[in-house]
This record gives structure tokens, sequence and C-alpha cells, in this order.
């Protein structure tokens, strides 16, 4: 009774939505009872008034919508059918509420009788799913019957092409397009009205009453004939036609074969199998879609792995690139400064040079000057004790300075072995760079110190030749002294007089030199001596 069920549904799935609706948008209530009486009339269902006021009674909602219609369709009406009724008429009555409103206006080449027809085949043929469509598997199934009931050749490459056209733009056609296509002519070109409409009521007796074949009328004469035995009677039968004669042997020997079975008519179970034929191969693309999603996504995510893989290794040469870039970049800038620091050492070392060649020859002209002023000295020391002090002072501070010109001999040496270390340092491979630059900056450190070292020598010889120049002042002085003197007593004397000696007794005798009288006593010389060893204490 489930499949029966299915059949009357479809009918009156289209008598339902035919109904016509109200302001809310729903049906009627008044048109479901309608519907509901015509149905248990046509189904010989017993009808019951009370249970149908019951379930359609009004409540605040307002009016029944349709998906109230359901449950009671169900147990009031379909669940009580028990199959004695007429199939033709159940349609023809749903076709009655439903044709009017939907069957298309334009001029057909079929009758209301043969769209009648069609229009329960499309019930029959449909797909369990509403709204109901019929699929292009079995459009094609019943146009290949239409055409063969009609003598005809079947046009596969037609009927491909409206296929690829219906396709692209719908899943099927629905009852009343199959009607105008069938209507229409475009598979039964050169047909006239009546040979469609005989191979419409040949497959509707075939399909829908299970009628696989019908009496032939009655002909003069007798031919091809075949006798048929029952239990009670025999029946002798007359074909038009040899073939004719084998389709009626064999239709009658598959309907007895059929009823000892208890099968259903072939039809029947041919659509049976296309719509399980359909599901399977729906099951298999919607099972093949499911894998493809599934590679498509596993091949998804290995294209975002490999772009990330990718992402990273250019990531990683980018950041080797930049590190290489900045290595030659450091290597380039220490070679730079390493170029800058040698040019500068250079310079300083030039410029040092040429100080010391300066100062040499200073020195050279302070030690000519020096040994000028030893032979005046010699020739003055005699005459004044402050003079030959003087010498003595500034034989110290010419040492001072001698053993200062050494260190810093010395420590320009230390710094030419420097120097000749770092170029070798230079010269080394770069995987000992980094060692020799820390010991290039210890050096460096050394080399500052011995710097400063070299600039405190340098201010002390500064200070050296600052009392040099203060001995050498005095002198100068001591000297401007004595020539004074030997001006004097060639003034006085003209001529230079023998040493006379000191008269006995005398408090203050005066000293004599080989120029004459002395200009100090004693006393002052002595006074003037310890004036300045007391300068000389307070300057060291």
């Amino acid at each position: 009774m489930v499949g029966l069920k299915d059949e009357l549904l479809k009918a009156i799935w289209h008598a339902f939505t035919a109904l016509d609706l109200d302001r809310s948008g729903k049906v009627s209530k008044s048109q479901l009872k309608v519907l509901s009486h015509n149905l248990c009339t046509v189904l010989n269902v017993p009808h019951d008034p009370v249970a149908l006021e019951e379930h359609f009674r009004d409540d605040d909602e307002g009016p029944v919508s349709n998906q109230g219609y359901m449950p009671y369709l169900n147990k009031f009406i379909l669940e009580k059918v028990q199959g004695n009724f007429d199939k033709v008429e159940f349609n023809r009555m749903c076709w009655t509420l439903c044709a009017k409103k939907n069957l298309s206006k334009s001029p057909l080449l079929i009758s209301d009788e043969d769209a009648f027809k069609v229009w329960v085949i499309f019930n029959f043929l449909s797909e369990d799913k509403y709204p109901l469509i019929i699929v292009p598997e079995e459009i094609e199934y019943l146009l290949k019957k239409l055409t063969e009931a009609m003598g005809a050749g079947w046009q596969q490459e037609q009927f491909d092409l409206y296929k690829i056209a219906l396709n692209t733009s719908r899943e099927g056609l629905s009852a009343w397009e199959l009607i105008d296509l069938i209507g229409s002519g475009q598979f039964s070109k050169g047909m006239d009205r009546q040979t469609v409409s005989m191979a419409v009521n040949e497959v509707f007796n075939e399909l829908i009453l299970d009628v696989l074949k019908q009496a032939l009328p009655d002909k003069d004469g007798k031919k091809c004939l075949f006798l048929i035995k029952c239990l009670d009677k025999s029946f002798e039968i007359s074909a038009s036609d040899k073939k004719k004669k084998q389709e009626w042997i064999q239709a009658i020997q598959t309907t007895v074969s059929l009823l000892r079975a208890g099968s259903p008519p072939p039809h029947k179970e041919a659509r049976q199998k296309r719509k399980e034929l359909r599901q399977k191969l729906l099951a298999e693309q919607e099972e093949l879609e499911r894998q493809m999603k599934e590679l498509q996504a596993a091949n998804e995510n290995k294209q975002k792995e490999l772009e990330t893989v990718r992402k990273q290794l250019e990531a990683a040469a980018a950041r080797a690139a930049e590190e290489e870039k900045k290595r030659l970049q450091t290597q380039v800038e220490l070679q730079d400064r390493f170029s800058l620091e040698l040019e500068r050492e250079k310079m300083v070392r030039q410029k040092m040079e040429e100080q010391v060649a300066q100062k040499s020859s200073e020195l050279e002209q302070y030690l000519q000057r020096v040994r000028e002023l030893e032979e005046m000295y010699n020739q003055l020391q005699e005459a004044l004790e402050v003079e030959k002090q003087a010498r003595q002072d500034e034989e110290t501070v010419r040492k001072l300075q001698a053993r200062l010109l050494e260190e810093e001999s010395a420590k320009r040496a230390e710094l030419e072995k420097w120097h000749l270390q770092q170029q070798q340092t230079i010269q080394m491979t770069e995987a000992e760079k980094q060692e020799l630059e820390n010991q290039r900056m210890i050096k460096e450190q050394a080399l500052q110190v011995a710097m400063q070292q070299l600039e405190q020598l340098e201010l002390e010889r500064k200070e050296a030749l600052e009392q040099y120049e203060e001995v050498k002042k005095k002198l100068e002085t001591a000297a401007n002294n004595t020539r004074s003197w030997k001006d004097k007593v060639a003034h006085h004397e003209g001529l230079i007089r023998l040493i006379e000696p000191g008269k006995q007794g005398s408090k203050n005798p005066h000293l004599i030199t080989n120029w004459g009288p002395a200009a100090f006593t004693e006393a002052e010389l002595e006074q003037r001596e310890k004036s300045w060893k007391g300068k000389k204490a307070s300057s060291e």
C-alpha cells in the first residue's frame, strides 16, 4: 500500500496546489472540505464530517494552513483506502481540479483526453519528491515508447540536443511542460493527430492500466491464428499478421508468468529498476563528488602546506641574502675602517716624524748654542760662580731632554712595530678577523696609552725647554753682566792687569779675577747661590 499511497499523493498534490488562496495566503477551510469530500467519494472511503470539522476548527491563528492538511489526509483518507476504486476516475477528479488552472492555452496537437493521459503517465514516471518533476531519463523512456507505438524511428541525436539544453536550465520538466512537449509535436513530426492519440492511449494502457496487448478490430477472414487453452474453455485468436501474432503470444506468456509469480507488471518493474539505477547513479555521483571534495580539500591543504614551505624557503633565502648582504657590507665597512685607520696612522706617523725632525733640528741648533755657551762658560767660569751653576743646570736639563728624546724614540719604535703588526693582521684570512679585531682593539688601546705617554713626555720636554729657556735667560743675564763688567774694565783700565794679591788685615777683601776686581763680594755670591738653589728646588 505504500506504493499506492505515493501514487495517490502525486495526483492529490496537483489538486491541492491548484486550490485558490485567501487574502492571508492560505487555503480556505471550505475548499479543503470540498477536496476531502471528493477524495472520499472517488476512493470509496467513508466520509466523516465530524472528524473534518474537528480537525479544521477555527482558532486564534485564523484559517487552517496548507501544512495542516497532510495529517488529516493521511489519517482519515489514505490509511482507509482498500484499492477498490477506479484509478481513472480518481485521476480524472484530480485532473479536473488542476487542469483548468495549469493547462497551457496555446493550441496543441493532442486532445484534452490525451493531455489527461499524459498527465497521469507523468505522475507514474515522476520522482518521489516535491514539487513533482520528470527527469530526462524518464522523458527519453516515454518518448521512445510513444515513437515505437506510432511506428516511427527514434531520433537519438535530436533528443540528446534537447537533453543538453534541458540540463543547462533545470533538472527536469513539470507535468504541464511535458504535455506541452508532446503536444507541440517536436518528437512526432510527420504524424497525424489520430496516430499520436493512438500511441498515447497504447502507452497509457500499458503503464497505467497494466494492459500489455489489446484485441485488434475485426477483419474479414481469419489469419495468423493461435489458440489459448484455459481450464474451462479455449480461445481461438486471429492476428493481422505473423508479427502481431508473435507479439500477442509473447504478451500472454509474460502475463501468465507474472500472475504465477505474483510479480508486478514489467513496465512497473522496469520503472522501479530505472529509479533504483538513477538512485544508485546519484549515490555514486554524490560519493564521487564527496571523494572529489575530499581530494580537493586534501589537495588544497597540500597546496597550502607547499605554499607555506615555499614562503618559508623564500623567507629563509631572503634572510640568508640579507645576512650575506649585511656580512659583505660589514666586511666592506671594516676594510674601509681599516684603510681609514691605516691612513690616519700614516698621517699621524708622518706628522710625528715631521715634528720629531723639527724638534731634532731645533735640538741640534740648541746643542750648537749650548756648545757655544759652554765655551763662554769655560771662559767665564773663574769670573762668576753663578755662570758655572747655570751651566750645570743647563747640563741637567739637557740630560733630561736627551732622556725624553730617547723615550720618545723608543715609543716611536714601538709604534712602528705595532704598525707593522697591524699590516700583517690585515693580510690574514677572514676566519681570523674577529680574533685579530680583538687584538687590534687591545693594541689600539695600548697605542692610545703610548700616545698619552708620548704626549706626557712631550709635555715634560716642553717643561724642560721652558726650564732651559729660564736657565738660558739667566745665563744670558749673567753673560750680559759679564760683558758689562768686561766693558767697564776695558773702559776704565784700558789694559788687562795682573791679579793683585789682597791686602792683609782687610775685613772685606775684594775678589780678584783674571779680568780684574770681581763685581760681587763673597757674601753676595753665597746669597745669590742660595736664592738660585731655592728656585730650582721649587721648580722641580
